[in-house]
């Protein structure tokens, strides 16, 4: 089961580092501008819409809840990417040179999916989606209370690995609702 995970998640990915591309070809690096806690309020207006949505059961705009939880995968590596970037780096940047930024971030939380997997047993299958929505606007709002104490924590771990967390969880929940599908 771990390697039908590990295929359907390099397929997810992909189609995420497809859109990446593409808006980053249209739009350029205009995220660079933002601040790492206007990162996470975008993620969260993602997130919170995918929630309303499935509490309602009806939605008015025509983009998808899938087209939603790419958009999570996709801030959240931004967010992990624009940490690393320092003010030296250039506001604009292409996607040729943010594409080896983009695969480390993509092989970093891989990895980590990978080991949890192996201590959880892929536990993440029995779950409902509307659970993986929760989680990850719980993961959201404990972002923002580290970003609040200026990224200070006493024990927990920091924003990084909470980002990690919400792109493992967003892509398994774009796994389910296709496998949910078939």
């Amino acid at each position: 089961m771990i390697e039908k995970t590990a295929t359907a998640y390099k397929v997810v990915i992909a189609d995420c580092k497809k859109l990446f591309e593409k808006k980053t070809r249209d739009y350029g690096t205009a995220w660079r501008i933002l601040r790492l806690p206007s990162i996470t309020d975008q993620i969260f207006i993602k997130a919170q819409r995918i929630r309303s949505i499935q509490e309602k059961g009806l939605q008015k705009v025509d983009d998808s809840i899938m087209d939603e939880f790419i958009g999570i995968v996709n801030y959240c590596i931004i967010a992990l990417l624009q940490a690393k970037l320092d003010d030296t780096a250039p506001l604009e940047m292409t996607f040729e040179a943010l594409e080896p930024m983009y695969d480390k971030v993509v092989d970093e939380t891989f990895n980590l999916l990978q080991n949890k997997n192996h201590d959880y047993g892929e536990a993440w299958r029995d779950m409902r989606v509307t659970s993986i929505t929760d989680i990850i606007l719980m993961k959201l709002l404990r972002v923002k209370q580290i970003e609040d104490n200026q990224g200070k924590t006493l024990v927990s771990e920091g924003v990084t690995a909470n980002y990690q967390d919400m792109i493992n969880y967003a892509v398994f929940a774009m796994i389910l609702s296709k496998e949910k599908k078939l």
